[in-house]
């Protein structure tokens, strides 16, 4: 008996990440079921190229793609996290969070989503950064602030408008997650001028801008005597595309819950 295949709903189809999520989804052997985007009004040809000459239902509302989709990916704004969280948990369709920089409300929407849907929730789907949040946890609880300073550098490409990245912050949180602290209490400012010698225990980042640089994170730990570097390159925005669908198809069916690419990749 054959199977159907998973209907994947895309949030924000038209932008370069909604285009990768179509390509992945297509060639992983899912369907794109539909998408939503903030293109309005649209001429005959990028209405077209967004829906596949048809194949692809393009959707007023993220309401009206949760009636058609098995599951949502999501890489949309900020802005729309509270809302999509209702309109999923209500829809009982599970969801694939991508979308970075939540307020302490926006999570607590998403937290209070997954007592009734599934939800897999990453800054980064790719496999490579998921383990490097492993080390980067691990390496915290190992090297004692006291003798280690942490600091996190990041580098995308020019039109990247938040700082520091979402991956980088999640390096810093699995770090002082290790150190048994919370990064909100050691986060260091941004330095400049005359900001004085750096404090024990602090994690500090930077970050670089530039070119079309998909993205570049790397965490050091320096003592008096040592380093020790690890990071994390991305050459193609496919890799968080294909990860993302990948949640998706191990997120189908699964108890509500929050769950992240750890959980889809067995490393718990």
């Amino acid at each position: 008996m054959t199977s159907t295949p998973l209907r994947i709903g895309i949030a924000g189809i038209s932008g370069r990440m909604g285009q990768g999520l179509v390509r992945s989804a297509i060639e992983s052997g899912c369907v794109v079921a539909g998408g939503t985007c903030r293109t309005s009004p649209m001429d005959a040809a990028v209405r077209a190229r967004l829906t596949n000459n048809g194949a692809i239902v393009l959707c007023d509302s993220l309401g009206e793609l949760a009636k058609i989709s098995d599951v949502v990916i999501d890489f949309t704004h900020v802005t729309t996290v509270q809302s999509h969280a209702r309109f999923l948990a209500d829809a009982g369709v599970p969801w694939v969070l991508g979308t970075t920089g939540l307020t302490e409300a926006d999570q607590t929407a998403v937290d209070a989503a997954a007592l009734r849907i599934p939800i897999v929730q990453a800054a980064n789907f790719s496999t490579g950064v998921t383990v490097l949040l492993r080390l980067a946890r691990e390496m915290g609880a190992v090297l004692p602030a006291e003798r280690f300073d942490a600091e996190i550098v990041e580098m995308h490409h020019r039109q990247k408008v938040d700082a520091p990245s979402g991956t980088a912050l999640a390096i810093g949180e699995a770090v002082a997650e290790g150190r048994g602290t919370r990064l909100a209490d050691v986060r260091a400012p941004v330095r400049e001028g005359l900001c004085g010698p750096r404090k024990t225990g602090e994690i500090g980042f930077a970050a670089l801008r530039g070119g079309q640089i998909v993205g570049e994170h790397e965490l050091l730990f320096t003592s008096g005597t040592e380093q020790i570097t690890i990071g994390h390159r991305a050459f193609d925005r496919r890799v968080f595309a294909d990860g993302a669908v990948q949640a998706a198809q191990w997120l189908a069916g699964r108890e509500p819950g929050h769950y992240d690419m750890e959980d889809v990749l067995g490393m718990k």
